[in-house]
């Protein structure tokens, strides 16, 4: 049902596109609202900006991993939740047996939106004379999304704030602070991936929306294990046709900032394999995004030069909501 009350909504908001800015925001922000925790690849088809949705789609064909991963809007600059440390207990009771109590503990987590954007200039000469068979400054704004689609991937892998304060902490970090259990090894100095490995990283994570992150490397890896056992790695449609490819029916994320160059003992041509929940209800990854999500200004005319400046920013952060929706395996080598 709100699906359907988000579809209707959608609808509405062209006939009244016209009216004041306000209103046009309402709407669109009450059909968010109506469909919760949105993934960016459909936060493109509710937006009636041709030059936002070209950009979320330049942005998600360069960075798959958001064509999965779930974001929630953040009013304000964090957000805080309760990351379960211990659960609780129950056992089972004879007559008259004294009962204990114990309750579950928590540790507050603090998450801060950080800002990636940047700014691109337009020639208005160019812009004018040459914008027949392109928009000038369509191109260069999807060249921009490009590279902040790129910078995010390299964040969302191996982002640290403690290197960079204004980058938000990337799986890599965030798979470091939890219980030793969630890091898998291949050894004390690596080994060939094998798939009983790979199986036991994926049960290191509790079920839901799994999803895989490795290396090329790695993939061709995979692939080869799997056609040793007379089988083929499944594919799928993505979001905009591309063949995205499937493990026991999990999709796997080729993400090129995860290095075949680590070190393990004595190895120093090491990987990592990640395996993840995403969604909130499944107190896995998700994605913070500040209101409007990714932002798309006319910055305007320069005053030194006969060009106009766009702004392409995004107010974002990743969150964790359990210990138990995330693991590494390491020391993968060729």
């Amino acid at each position: 049902m709100p699906t359907l009350i988000a579809f209707f909504l959608t609808a509405l908001i062209h006939p009244f596109k016209k009216l004041t800015a306000p209103a046009g925001r309402f709407l669109r922000r009450l059909a968010l609202s109506e469909l919760g925790a949105l993934t960016l690849a459909e936060s493109a088809k509710l937006s009636d900006d041709m030059l936002v949705q070209g950009v979320m789609e330049t942005i998600i064909n360069e960075s798959h991993e958001l064509d999965f991963l779930p974001f929630i809007e953040v009013v304000g600059n964090s957000l805080q939740y309760n990351r379960l440390n211990v659960a609780p207990t129950v056992a089972w009771r004879a007559v008259g047996d004294t009962w204990t109590e114990d309750t579950p503990t928590f540790t507050e987590i603090t998450t801060n939106l950080k800002i990636l954007g940047g700014d691109a200039d337009v020639d208005n000469f160019i812009q004018t004379t040459r914008s027949n068979r392109q928009d000038q400054a369509a191109a260069v704004i999807a060249q921009k999304a490009a590279a902040l689609a790129r910078e995010w991937s390299q964040t969302f892998i191996d982002g640290d704030v403690a290197v960079d304060a204004n980058q938000f902490d990337g799986i890599r970090k965030i798979v470091a602070g939890l219980p030793a259990s969630q890091t898998i090894s291949m050894g004390v100095n690596g080994a060939t991936l094998t798939l009983a490995r790979l199986d036991e990283l994926i049960d290191g994570v509790r079920a839901g929306s799994r999803v895989l992150f490795m290396s090329r490397r790695t993939r061709r890896t995979l692939q080869g294990l799997v056609r040793t056992s007379s089988v083929v790695l499944e594919s799928r449609p993505g979001m905009f046709l591309e063949q995205i490819q499937l493990y026991n029916g999990i999709p796997i994320f080729v993400n090129d900032y995860i290095l075949d160059t680590e070190t393990q003992g004595t190895s120093t041509d090491c990987s990592s394999v990640y395996c993840a929940v995403f969604g909130e209800e499944s107190q896995g990854l998700v994605g913070l995004t500040g209101p409007g999500g990714l932002l798309v200004e006319a910055v305007g005319p320069l005053e030194t030069k006969d060009a106009t400046r766009w702004r392409v920013k995004w107010y974002v952060s990743l969150a964790l909501y359990s210990t138990l929706t995330l693991a590494r395996l390491l020391g993968v080598r060729p």
